[in-house]
């Protein structure tokens, strides 16, 4: 008997709660905390909503750069909430487990924000988003996960609630 690979690649409109004011409601929210970063960038990873908001600025005066889709840790292997910072970065993990992850950029420890999840031939192994099911990374598209690689330096600051 041969078992074939299911490939999942999809974004799931159903878990997806964002209201449409979702912008000017994240703003207000980010500059009333008192939120601060050593970078001019902050990370506020939203997990009731499955986003991950990118803001450029300072403490109290900071401007949405991007919102992106994720995927985070699922019940029993949840994305730590509360406050870290950048750390190492890497172009991708998993090889050794016949997978590839690319882009990663630490946040806690072995926590990382990464790609959705490739076969080592380069097709989608799990492409899902907008759900929690990782074991505790902040999946993102190739392309987003990318962006924060090149553009998020060291030190910044990750909020995650």
């Amino acid at each position: 008997m041969r078992c074939k690979l299911k490939i999942i690649n999809y974004i799931s409109k159903k878990f997806y709660r964002a209201s449409p004011n979702y912008t000017e409601e994240i703003l207000d929210y980010i500059n009333s905390k008192n939120y601060s970063s050593l970078t001019s960038y902050l990370i506020w990873v939203d997990t009731k909503n499955f986003k991950t908001n990118i803001f450029k600025g300072k403490t109290n005066n900071w401007t949405l750069v991007h919102s992106y889709l994720c995927t985070i840790g699922k019940a029993s292997t949840p994305t730590p909430k509360g406050t870290y910072t950048v750390g190492i970065k890497g172009l991708y993990f998993g090889v050794e487990k016949g997978y590839k992850c690319w882009y990663y950029t630490q946040f806690k420890g072995n926590y990382l924000f990464h790609s959705i999840i490739y076969n080592l031939d380069g097709s989608i192994r799990d492409g899902r988003l907008g759900m929690a099911l990782s074991d505790g990374c902040v999946r993102l598209t190739k392309v987003n996960a990318k962006w924060i690689y090149d553009n998020i330096p060291e030190k910044t600051n990750v909020i995650i609630s």
